[in-house]
């Protein structure tokens, strides 16, 4: 049986949703897994514990279309210091965007890594709709891309998994629009503040 490497590559992993999918994602894999925020001290640590895993499964929000600086760091650490054996990579990245391509080139980053470091590459799960698809009862679409991509890694495939809220782009854009108002007013912003031409006019 092999084991599972989470490493969380977000920011703000402490308290991020990527924390709570890789927590979720634990729960629904057959396999054994071990879960690892990344900080600015651990990138040596995190070198060494990629040693005896089978698989590494890097965990991160989608940063300006691409992967977050704290990630992106730690790849460079790698690179200048792999494991004795190079484990499978994969991939469970999520988006604030509707569509969950927006994911693809973060994706694609990931990939180029793998590539020139012999790494190889296995499995992506693309999440769609941001941290509010955890709110509502669509988080069951994220539970079943969570068990798809937990077979896939186990099995040794290379699947790539979509997930998001089945609604018109229009729908989410004003409910979202609603989300961070109140999200807003309840850390302290102003109505002054907050009085900017509707989301969905600039950008539908």
């Amino acid at each position: 049986m092999g084991k599972i490497l989470m490493i969380n590559g977000s920011p703000r992993a402490p308290r991020s949703n990527s924390k709570r999918y890789a927590e979720w994602f634990a729960r629904v894999c057959p396999l054994e897994t071990e879960y690892r925020p990344l900080t600015k001290t651990n990138h040596m640590e995190l070198c060494r514990a990629m040693d005896e895993a089978s698989d590494v499964l890097f965990v991160f929000p989608l940063y300006a279309d691409g992967i977050p600086v704290t990630l992106l760091n730690f790849l460079k650490t790698l690179e200048d210091h792999p494991p004795s054996h190079r484990p499978t990579i994969s991939a469970l990245i999520n988006c604030g965007f509707l569509e969950p391509h927006q994911n693809d080139i973060a994706v694609q980053m990931v990939k180029l890594f793998a590539g020139k470091n012999d790494y190889p590459f296995g499995s992506v799960l693309k999440i769609g709709s941001g941290e509010a698809i955890l709110s509502t009862p669509f988080r069951g679409l994220v539970g079943r891309g969570l068990k798809k991509l937990s077979r896939a890694i186990a099995g040794g495939r290379c699947q790539v998994i979509e997930v998001t809220m089945p609604l018109p782009k229009r729908v989410f854009i004003r409910a979202s629009g609603r989300y961070w108002e109140n999200y807003g007013k309840r850390n302290g912003v102003t109505k002054a503040q907050m009085e900017t031409p509707a989301i969905e006019d600039q950008l539908l």
